[in-house]
């Protein structure tokens, strides 16, 4: 009798991009996958940086930027979903964790209610749900096992705007998501290779170098790869 096939958890770990990826979105791309779970995966693009600034982004939602390491830094291309949305990656503000179900609970879109979210035309928004009972320093965060938290309320900004907030971070607008099976049939057709992250790739890696840094913790270089390889 066969054994029964136990569901893989690519959470905290990275989706890096074989190169017969055809998707532009994604083609020599690293996600950093925050969640993975038998309903779905979540993740954001961390080496695909986007023409904006972070000091216009701030602007956007008229708070000023005062934390001068992080005057320079783009805000990155996250991927294709919920582009008008900002999101936070950063270093883990407490120890508590929370799941991506906990955040699907909290609506993506604009509409009326208690959380104000990060939005990039600036205006005020908020969800009408909160986290009961929230494990961070900000309204509407998920913790993820590794040490790292995203975070989508404009509270983050408001922290790194007043010279405070987490020392690492990475602010995308838009996400990347797979439906329940999408991200397994994508690995099935040696899509991606897999590896467990490393946050000094997402904080202290140049990005042009980042795709290069995740193949390296596979102990593979650039050239060693082909699209018909298989994922690790």
């Amino acid at each position: 009798m066969a054994s029964e096939q136990h569901p893989i958890n690519l959470t905290h770990h990275f989706l890096i991009a074989m190169p017969g990826m055809e998707d532009a979105t994604f083609a020599k791309s690293v996600v950093y996958l925050c969640e993975h779970t038998e309903r779905g995966a979540l993740g954001i693009v961390i080496n695909k940086p986007s023409d904006l600034k972070l000091p216009t982004l701030f602007a956007k939602v008229d708070l000023p930027l005062r934390r001068e390491d992080l005057t320079n830094s783009p805000v990155y291309d996250g991927g294709p979903m919920h582009t008008e949305r900002g999101f936070v990656l950063h270093e883990q503000q407490t120890a508590s964790s929370v799941t991506f179900a906990d955040m699907q609970a909290v609506p993506l879109t604009p509409h009326d209610g208690s959380v104000p979210v990060i939005n990039a035309g600036g205006d005020t928004v908020s969800d009408d749900q909160v986290i009961d009972d929230k494990p961070s320093f900000y309204a509407s965060s998920m913790m993820i096992p590794g040490g790292l938290e995203m975070t989508t309320s404009k509270d983050v900004l408001e922290a790194l705007s007043s010279g405070a907030g987490p020392r690492k971070v990475l602010i995308s607008l838009g996400y990347s998501s797979w439906g329940e099976g999408q991200l397994e049939s994508e690995l099935a057709e040696n899509a991606w290779l897999t590896v467990g992250a490393d946050a000094s790739v997402i904080f202290d890696t140049p990005v042009e170098q980042r795709y290069t840094k995740a193949l390296g913790l596979l102990g593979l270089q650039e050239w060693m790869i082909s699209p018909e390889a298989g994922h690790a």
